[in-house]
């Protein structure tokens, strides 16, 4: 499923698996750095944090509301105990940093830092 949110102007779109409710609690865990993006939803907002114990590569998280506004993002090290954005959010993508997401990671941390 592609899912699109607007950035610095921009309509962006963004390859990814929506996650069903087990699959919620793994995420990245145990998955290799090509793995593809993933989709949390929730019903409600929600503030829940995220850890990325056993994520062995760093991958970027995107918390959106529920019109697929950026609320935060942040790039997660491997083995991150608590990650939590400071609003309640609706969805979460976690993007692997990898040569396939190259050019969306850059928009959001800047060329050369990928």
């Amino acid at each position: 499923m592609i899912i699109y949110f607007p950035y610095k102007g921009k309509k962006l779109s963004v390859d990814v698996k929506r996650l069903g409710y087990f699959s919620k609690g793994v995420g990245l865990m145990f998955k290799s750095r090509n793995s593809g993006n993933l989709l949390f939803e929730f019903k409600k907002n929600t503030g829940i944090s995220i850890h990325s114990y056993f994520v062995f590569f760093p991958f970027l998280a995107i918390w959106l509301d529920d019109k697929n506004k950026i609320i935060e993002w942040k790039v997660v090290k491997p083995f991150t105990f608590r990650i939590k954005p400071k609003i309640k959010f609706r969805r979460l993508v976690e993007i692997p940093i990898n040569g396939e997401n190259r050019k969306i990671i850059s928009l959001f941390v800047g060329k050369g830092k990928v």
